[in-house]
């Protein structure tokens, strides 16, 4: 049998666990969003880079020094965008439609699709489809990288397949409404269910749910930092939730006010977006009790945060096409 422990109100919002989850589908809410961002009224801090397309994910891939935008375009399609730190960009097509993805630093992306993945090569400028075997039908909608190098999916039906290989299933654990997000800390990976408002770890063999906890009254999105914790944006609560491993267990719990929803966990600040204003704020965590040290105006709807360590720079990826915002030395004197 698999249960939650209760957080705040969620309790009140969704009851009981199935004593046969995989048969039964778990009760769930309507999953919270982002907040429609009204437009920008003040100039955006830093620089603002052109993007035509509506971004989905993002992330910084050391060994390019670029940032990676993943778009859907029309027909099905999408596309992976580089932005070099020049302000240079290289689009890579995409022979489908993707969801979300994960890289390894080293060049290559990982960008989840229907049946299984495309592997990018940023260096080349290519993307080729793997398909995981026996799941040409499988709606992923979630992917990570643990340390070991093995790719975690997620699908819309509420599976997680850890792989063995490129495209060996090594483990399957069907338990969740649908799987919105993927993260993971060393080995383990940790899922974000809209639906439950949940976030469940599990356990190194991809086999069982470690443990499992209630998000606040409507999580988001999630992020993993550098300090081993795992952030959670819990939008319609108006919270930023952060939570050790090992157990599972949620250490902070803070109001953000305003929509928050994207989020970069960094080894000094973890970066929250407030959807409803237009405005990223950076919390030190450091204390116990998250500390507000900087705070800037963005770009329209700033569903996207991406931050790199060795510059400084805090990139913030518009969910509405007003372009890239880049802000270097972001957490400066803090």
């Amino acid at each position: 049998m698999r249960c939650f422990s209760a957080i705040g109100t969620a309790i009140v919002l969704l009851t009981a666990c199935s004593s046969n989850s995989s048969d039964t589908p778990p009760p769930t809410i309507v999953p919270a969003e982002a907040a429609v961002s009204p437009p920008a009224s003040d100039a955006p801090a830093g620089i603002v880079r052109p993007l035509a397309d509506h971004a989905l994910d993002a992330l910084f891939d050391a060994k390019t020094s670029s940032l990676s935008v993943l778009s859907p375009r029309p027909g099905g399609q999408a596309v992976v965008t580089m932005i070099t730190e020049a302000g240079g960009t290289r689009p890579v097509p995409l022979p489908g439609p993707a969801t979300a993805m994960t890289g390894d630093d080293q060049g290559r992306l990982y960008v989840s699709t229907r049946g299984g993945y495309f592997r990018v090569d940023l260096t080349a400028g290519s993307a080729t489809l793997l398909r995981v075997d026996g799941q040409q039908d499988t709606e992923f909608t979630a992917i990570a990288r643990r340390e070991d190098g093995r790719l975690v999916l997620g699908s819309a039906d509420g599976t997680v397949f850890t792989l063995s290989s490129a495209t060996a299933v090594g483990a399957r654990l069907k338990i969740f409404a649908r799987v919105d997000d993927l993260v993971t800390q060393g080995n383990t990976a940790v899922v974000l269910d809209r639906g439950q408002t949940s976030v469940t770890a599990l356990s190194d063999d991809g086999t069982s749910d470690e443990h499992a906890l209630r998000a606040g009254e409507g999580a988001t999105t999630m992020a993993a930092d550098a300090a081993g914790r795992v952030l959670v944006a819990d939008t319609r609560g108006g919270q930023l939730l952060v939570y050790g491993l090992a157990p599972l267990i949620l250490r902070q719990a803070y109001p953000v006010p305003d929509a928050p929803y994207g989020l970069a966990g960094t080894s000094t600040l973890a970066w929250v977006s407030q959807t409803a204003s237009n405005a990223v704020v950076g919390y030190d965590l450091s204390t116990g009790i998250p500390v507000e040290k900087k705070r800037y105006r963005t770009v329209q709807q700033p569903n996207s945060l991406v931050y790199d360590e060795p510059s400084g720079t805090l990139y913030v990826v518009s969910g509405s096409g007003a372009g890239v915002q880049v802000i270097p030395d972001a957490a400066v004197g803090s």
